[in-house]
């Protein structure tokens, strides 16, 4: 049916950039999140938390990217025993079922140990607590496409572009018009294929 947006166009993230501290018998746990689309932009955020914070004890990181096939996600404990930190920091982020998201918890040790399910505890609320108070936004996967058309044609590939849920982002009028349009993932094949009928 014309004009449907299929699920696979959309998905939730963190609305914006977050960090949030807490302490837990004395050891300070600090929360950053941010959205990363793409497994270099998460392993970039990772890199610059972790400068940032030399002198901390750990640096405990998750990150999800993708969708569906696509998907891509990782997590490290950073040195605090296997599955206590980077584990419970992916399972924030999967509980909200985000994706295109990093969280870093970085820990200051306070000099009393938390235990195996204390630090599984404070891993995942630290990395939730800064989730919420990102905020959680849901947005669309587009793919750009340039295209020209002649002016007789451009009502029907307006009509076509926005059917199908997409946006013209630029338009240029010369002796032909060269658009710059902005269409689901899920539609682009068959809007080209549309396309292609109408002689664009």
């Amino acid at each position: 049916m014309g004009g449907v947006i299929l699920v696979e166009d959309r998905y939730r993230t963190v609305a914006r950039e977050m960090v949030t501290k807490g302490k837990i018998r004395r050891s300070l746990f600090i929360g950053h999140v941010r959205e990363t689309a793409t497994e270099k932009r998460a392993r970039d955020f990772i890199a610059k938390i972790k400068e940032e914070h030399r002198q901390a004890t750990h640096n405990c990181f998750a990150y999800r990217v993708g969708l569906g096939r696509d998907e891509v996600s990782y997590f490290d404990d950073d040195g605090e025993p296997g599955g206590t930190a980077g584990k419970p920091i992916l399972g924030a982020i999967l509980s909200r079922d985000l994706t295109n998201v990093t969280v870093v918890v970085t820990r200051y040790f306070g000099g009393r140990k938390l235990g195996i399910r204390g630090l599984i505890e404070a891993y995942g609320a630290a990395a939730g607590d800064a989730i919420d108070q990102a905020g959680l936004v849901v947005k669309r996967i587009q793919v750009t496409m340039d295209l020209s058309c002649t002016y007789p044609q451009l009502d029907q590939v307006q009509h076509l572009i926005h059917q199908y849920g997409g946006e013209i982002l630029q338009a240029d009028y010369t002796d032909k018009v060269e658009l710059t349009i902005a269409l689901p993932r899920s539609q682009l094949a068959r809007v080209r294929r549309l396309l292609t009928k109408l002689g664009v």
